[in-house]
């Protein structure tokens, strides 16, 4: 299952570097003015993005999040879709209405898009650090953002190495206790939300 939610088929490298030309060139500047190495193969693909490793002119190893095509679109269509189906549900079975299905829906799909604006990612990663920061918290990590390179559709952020906290046995591998590396994980997670 969780191989379906990283992994998707991936863009060609054409198509990333055309996004990356068209959010990133400007003023006169290219790839090359801002990058030495950007890897062709991309690190993941999920549904909304791709992901490819670079260097930055400075040496800082970055990847790239770069947004797929009509990711909106498809959001908006799909879920809109969904909230159409669970109105009339509601309607065509009255002793559901309970479960309020359209408004949750409506919620997944605010939600959905906000993922595709990657400005606004950049700000939470930076808002979370800042609470990571005021909390003294040593625990957790987040990566930096170049705000200078990212747009709408690409984030450009530092690359952080490490496994997936999904797998345990490669987890076991880099710490004594994964339990407590992901209740750490969930509970300062859970308290960023509260204290925001």
């Amino acid at each position: 299952f969780q191989g379906t939610l990283d992994q998707t088929t991936p863009l060609s490298y054409a198509y990333i570097e055309g996004v990356l030309k068209a959010e990133l060139e400007k003023d006169g500047k290219t790839l090359e003015d801002i990058f030495t190495h950007i890897e062709k193969s991309p690190l993941a693909s999920a549904s909304i993005a791709q992901v490819h490793a670079a260097t930055l002119k400075n040496g800082d190893a970055v990847v790239l999040k770069v947004q797929k095509p009509n990711v909106g679109t498809v959001i908006q269509t799909d879920l809109g879709v969904l909230y159409g189906v669970s109105k009339v549900f509601e309607w065509l079975t009255p002793s559901v209405k309970f479960a309020s299905l359209a408004p949750i829906v409506d919620e997944i799909r605010l939600r959905m898009m906000d993922e595709t604006n990657f400005i606004k990612e950049a700000h939470n990663i930076e808002e979370f650090q800042r609470f990571l920061a005021k909390t003294h918290n040593t625990q957790v990590v987040a990566p930096q953002v170049y705000p200078e390179f990212s747009t709408q559709k690409v984030l450009v952020m530092q690359r952080l190495y490490g496994v997936s906290m999904v797998d345990v046995d490669a987890m076991r591998r880099y710490c004594k206790d994964p339990a407590q590396v992901m209740a750490d994980t969930l509970n300062t997670w859970f308290a960023s939300l509260m204290l925001s």
